[in-house]
């Protein structure tokens, strides 16, 4: 399976009292799709994450606004449940059967832990945790966008080998570089509209996949 990427955050002062409020503010910022829906659904856990959710909210065929969201929240607040969000927001993806670059829609899920859910489980994965989706999508398949001494990963499928037949080409190669410079900046750009709208004690952007997450998106935005 292709490794996933991450975005934790941790808020000064999170409480009980005050997590629906700098919930509602978090799903402010994120930069949603311009085809609707931009908020896909909605499931409220308690406890832990073995026990059955407590709702589950389908927004097909409704646009809920942040606020929305939050007072759904309301209904079913405590120290120790944990709301999470998909969400969809526009990145560059390549289509594999035309070779062409198109801004798609693509998932998020947003994750708000409680002080007490799961043993206080956002000590180590922030008060919120974003699955971001694809590793690839910011940065790149077999270290072509950061393969400064010109070693790329060897293909393991057909497809890969097809792939990087085609990325030899310059052009190619310089047009996957500013794509993936996009959605790096776009990630970005969303971090620092959650810098503005909380109190943000720390942010810290991760990888399955990567050792430093943040230190491969630097070069890769650095790479002209």
């Amino acid at each position: 399976m292709p490794n996933r990427a991450y975005a934790s955050v941790w808020i000064r002062g999170f409480t009980e009292e005050n997590m629906l409020e700098h919930f509602e503010r978090f799903l402010s910022a994120v930069p949603l799709s311009a085809a609707p829906p931009g908020f896909t659904g909605l499931v409220i856990r308690a406890v832990d994450f073995a026990e059955s959710p407590l709702e589950e909210h389908d927004f097909r065929g409704y646009l809920p606004s942040p606020a929305d969201i939050a007072n759904l929240g309301r209904l079913r607040h405590s120290a120790d449940v944990c709301y999470e969000v998909g969400a969809r927001w526009d990145l560059w993806i390549r289509d594999k059967e035309t070779a062409s670059w198109k801004q798609q829609p693509s998932h998020v899920d947003i994750s708000c832990y409680g002080p007490e859910f799961e043993g206080g489980v956002f000590a180590e994965s922030g008060h919120f945790l974003v699955d971001l989706g694809f590793e690839h999508l910011f940065t790149g398949h077999a270290g072509l966008l950061t393969a400064d001494d010109g070693h790329v990963a060897e293909p393991q499928h057909p497809d890969e080998a097809r792939f990087l037949m085609w990325m030899s080409q310059p052009k190619n190669l310089s047009e996957y570089q500013e794509k993936t410079r996009e959605n790096i900046q776009k990630l970005m750009n969303w971090m620092r509209e959650v810098e503005r709208a909380l109190p943000v004690e720390r942010i810290l952007l991760w990888s399955e996949g990567e050792e430093n997450f943040e230190e491969r998106l630097d070069h890769i935005l650095a790479v002209r």
